[in-house]
């Protein structure tokens, strides 16, 4: 275990990159708890497109997560078991950018995911 994953102290909530479903909607995978550092924060960063935007949340997290996807803090057991998609629950945000950064010895990354 790296230096960066035993700080990861926090739970969060992770839906996959959405597919679409061919309806003009998406599906996602199953919910997973990760571990990760969440920090509320407002940040600049350069999006997938060149595009300055502001972060509302900068989330450091112990396996790679794709963008489109979207975390939640907290566990699973916070979240109601009826709902199917993380649009609808309150309190998930949308990746929407994601960096990955070898530490200095190069054991281990640096993930973070902008929300």
């Amino acid at each position: 275990m790296s230096y960066l994953s035993r700080n990861l102290k926090q739970t969060a909530v992770y839906w996959a990159t959405p597919t679409p479903d061919g309806y003009g909607g998406f599906t996602f995978d199953d919910p997973v708890e990760i571990s990760c550092r969440w920090e509320q924060t407002h940040k600049l960063f350069i999006d997938p497109l060149g595009e300055e935007r502001l972060s509302e949340s900068e989330v450091f997290v112990g396996q790679d997560v794709g963008l489109g996807g979207y975390l939640y803090l907290g566990g699973l057991d916070d979240l109601d078991s009826t709902i199917i998609s993380p649009q609808d629950v309150s309190g998930s945000k949308k990746i929407q950018q994601f960096d990955k950064l070898p530490d200095l010895r190069a054991v281990g990354y640096l993930r973070r995911a902008w929300l």
